[in-house]
This record gives structure tokens, sequence and C-alpha cells, in this order.
């Protein structure tokens, strides 16, 4: 008698692998890209921050350098400073990784001087931002 796998054993195994992978490299990318988003929230609110305390000395966001823009800390998103005069700014989070860049939930993060967050799409904006 020979030990060993027959072919049929074998083709059951690699079934078996290939519907565990279909049902967890799915799951994993969703989980990733979840937990990179919390790289968008952090640099925005760390923007938002910069400039405060830049308006409470000056009261003015007009001149104020010490904002974070450009590619955030793990590189996932670009941040821009826009709308920015005496009384308002707009700080925007768009994707910029490939990784990121697939999210659909969540294409986009807006921060204004008032403290509001919205997201594109609008409906997920709590979701996106970690509020739930």
């Amino acid at each position: 008698m020979k030990n060993g796998f027959t072919l049929i054993e074998l083709m059951i195994a690699v079934a078996i692998v290939g519907i565990l992978a279909a049902i967890a490299i799915p799951s994993y990318t969703a989980y990733v890209r979840r937990s990179n988003r919390t790289d968008a929230v952090r640099t925005l609110t760390l923007g938002a921050q910069a400039l405060e305390r830049c308006y409470s000395q000056a009261f003015t966001y007009v001149g104020c350098a010490n904002v974070p823009v450009g590619l955030t800390s793990q590189g996932n998103y670009t941040v821009t400073l826009t709308n920015l005069t005496a009384t308002t700014y707009t700080l925007t989070a768009t994707p910029a990784s490939a990784q990121q860049l697939g999210d659909a939930t969540c294409t986009s993060f807006v921060l204004i001087q008032t403290g509001a967050q919205s997201t594109t799409p609008a409906a997920n904006s709590q979701t996106c931002w970690g509020s739930t």
C-alpha cells in the first residue's frame, strides 16, 4: 500500500484554500482601508489645530504657515488648504495611495473653520470620520 494523497484529495484541499482566500482577502482589504482613514482624520485635525493657534495670535488665518499640507504622514492622502481668508479655511484630504483610491465609501474628507466635518459621499460622513 502506498502512502500519499490522491488527486481528488489534493483538489479538495486547493478548493478549500481558494474559498477561504476569496472570503479573507476582500475582508482584509476593507479593514486596511478603514484603518487608513485615520491618517486623513488625524492630519486634518492637526491642521485645524495649527490654524486655530495661529488665528488666536493674529486674529486672521492668512499667513499661517504651520499647516500640514501635502502627503499625510503615512502617505495615504493628499491634504490641501483652500478658501483661506482672514476668517475662513477649508482643509481637504483626498486619497493618494493605490489602497485608498479604491475606497468608494470615503473618497474625500473636508474640514472647515467652524469644525464642520464632511465627506464624499456625504451620506457616509459619520462612518468616515469615525463617529459611528
